[in-house]
């Protein structure tokens, strides 16, 4: 898929037609794509990130106080922290595949940037800054009520799945929970792990990552929805 079958793509997943596609070919590009280029640099997603980041904090604050008028602040706080973290907002990337439009330089994707959770939460936010710049504030407010806050529960529950985990066994009698690597592959530099969540000995999912901690938190995310889903 060339660059601009990416942007057209982008463009319809997002639902918006831009008028000038410059700077969301920006908040796809990484820095190691761009150094890479010979002629007609352009920016990376860096600066969009910046303002993207900005644009979510202003969405999700007013969000969050219109919908929770008797939240107290520091619930508040800490519920927009839990949304606007780098696991929320690349777990909200990877339920948009927003990894196979990201531009990356060949070694960058060889060592498994497009499926990297910084990378995936900088672009999130970048393409926030573009619709910004290019739409205005109601439809950056649109894309982000859309797709990050249109569920705040599921985004909460993969956050602190690992703790949810926790809480649910110790209300059990009897109950043991353990995680186990099961599977590692790949070499130093991309590693590629599957974690079983294993309930009383006996495993009921499993999760993958580029790490043994993100392979985990999605081990107790797929845990949790499968144990109260059967009560």
């Amino acid at each position: 898929m060339n660059i601009d079958e990416r942007l057209e793509k982008l463009q319809g997943l997002i639902g918006l037609k831009f008028n000038d596609t410059a700077n969301l070919k920006s908040a796809i590009s990484h820095s190691s794509f761009v150094n890479e280029l010979k002629v007609n640099k352009w920016e990376d997603y860096e600066r969009l990130e910046f303002l993207g980041d900005a644009v979510l904090e202003i969405v999700s604050s007013d969000f969050l106080y219109r919908h929770h008028p008797d939240m107290p602040e520091g619930e508040l706080s800490k519920l927009r922290a839990s949304l606007v973290c780098e696991p929320s907002l690349a777990f909200t990337a990877k339920r948009m595949n927003l990894s196979e439009f990201i531009l990356l330089g060949k070694g960058e994707d060889a060592s498994g940037g497009r499926n990297r959770n910084s990378i995936l939460s900088d672009v999130f936010e970048a393409i926030i800054g573009a619709v910004y710049l290019e739409f205005g504030y109601m439809a950056a407010k649109d894309y982000i009520e859309k797709f990050l806050l249109n569920d705040i529960s599921e985004n909460q529950l993969f956050v602190d799945s690992k703790s949810r985990m926790q809480i649910y066994v110790q209300s059990k009698d009897n109950m043991s929970l353990e995680y186990k690597v099961i599977e590692e592959t790949g070499p130093d530099h991309d590693k590629h792990f599957v974690v079983g969540l294993f309930i009383n000995d006996e495993m009921i999912c499993s999760g993958e990552g580029h790490n043994k901690k993100e392979a985990e938190q999605l081990a107790a995310y797929n845990g949790i929805k499968i144990l109260t889903k059967e009560e």
